[in-house]
């Protein structure tokens, strides 16, 4: 059973790559600060590396954008980042825990990780989101989102592009709540947290 959450909703997002970050921007910019859903942020990137990606992300959206603290209870109208060498995931009690992966265990699986957690966690509350990246990640984890009664959005896939996240999450997943333009899921975000 779910833990109680400590805000109404949970948006977990998925990408990769460059394009992957524009797709982020770009849904970042459409949702308000009045949001009822705190949303964590995955983006595929170089661990051993410094990373600005809140600061990046905080110029192109209407909502604060945080850096995830391990522990922190989250806040409805907020965005959050994890750091590039710990994983974002969604404890008990709706509070974040970062995950350590010195061994690299979930390396190119970090969607999926934030995805399982917010289906144990957030139940039905949830709405996952796949966009632009190549490989499957983030199609399993969608399926236990979908599986724990929370919704499953997915960026229409780019026919002149390679397959890739949105291909295998609609392929591995099934029936997708909405399938669409990167507007199409902004607005589904916001028709559903309200």
């Amino acid at each position: 059973m779910a833990s109680e959450p400590s805000c109404p909703w949970f948006v977990a997002i998925g990408a990769s790559g460059s394009r992957g970050l524009q797709d982020i921007q770009a849904v970042l910019q459409e949702l308000p600060p009045s949001l009822a859903a705190s949303v964590l942020i995955v983006l595929h990137r170089p661990r051993d590396q410094v990373s600005y990606l809140a600061d990046v992300l905080r110029r192109s959206s209407r909502m604060p954008v945080r850096l995830a603290g391990d522990g922190e209870r989250l806040v409805p109208g907020t965005a959050y980042v994890g750091g590039p060498a710990d994983h974002l995931t969604l404890g008990t009690g709706g509070l974040i825990a970062l995950v350590a992966d010195p061994g690299h265990q979930y390396r190119n699986r970090t969607i999926d990780l934030l995805f399982r957690s917010v289906a144990a966690h957030g139940g039905g509350r949830v709405i996952g989101v796949v966009l632009s990246g190549s490989l499957d990640d983030g199609a399993r984890g969608l399926a236990a989102i979908h599986a724990a009664g929370g919704l499953s959005m997915v960026l229409a896939p780019d026919r002149h592009a390679t397959a890739g996240m949105p291909e295998s999450a609609i392929a591995y997943d099934g029936p997708v709540d909405l399938v669409g333009t990167l507007s199409e899921i902004a607005r589904g975000i916001c028709a559903v947290a309200r």
